[in-house]
């Protein structure tokens, strides 16, 4: 079961916008930031949740992040220390647009927030 949804948006914009600090805290999890010091298999990187209406946080929550793989236009993927969790964003050219996988459900929320960044429209879940 995955997460899926087709933006109109060239392939390379997209892939910039999974991994580039600024834009990842634009719609994933908005707010929140993310540290990526180098972009590459095996290297650490930090996302830092920060407390919203969504979660039910009262401070800011750091995890450490490994990235498994970077496939520039293919694959970007990462584990979480804990639980031993592997999430990978997986990219597609279909059309005149890109198609974006998580490889695991419930991330409709941010693959919205995904579209509407690439396409010009304001971020539906802040």
């Amino acid at each position: 079961m995955t997460s899926s949804i087709w933006i109109e948006a060239k392939i390379d914009k997209v892939w910039q916008a999974i991994t580039e600090e600024q834009s990842l805290s634009r719609w994933y999890a908005p707010g929140s930031t993310w540290d990526i010091p180098i972009l590459a298999a095996g290297e650490k990187m930090t996302f830092t949740l920060m407390p919203n209406a969504h979660n039910q946080l009262s401070e800011k929550l750091p995890m450490q992040l490994t990235i498994q793989q970077v496939k520039k236009n293919e694959e970007f993927s990462f584990y979480l220390e804990v639980p031993e969790t592997l999430i990978a964003i997986t990219l597609a050219e279909q059309g005149n647009g890109t198609t974006v996988s998580f490889n695991s459900p419930g991330y409709d929320a941010s693959l919205a927030n995904l579209k509407a960044l690439l396409e010009g429209h304001d971020i539906p879940y802040q």
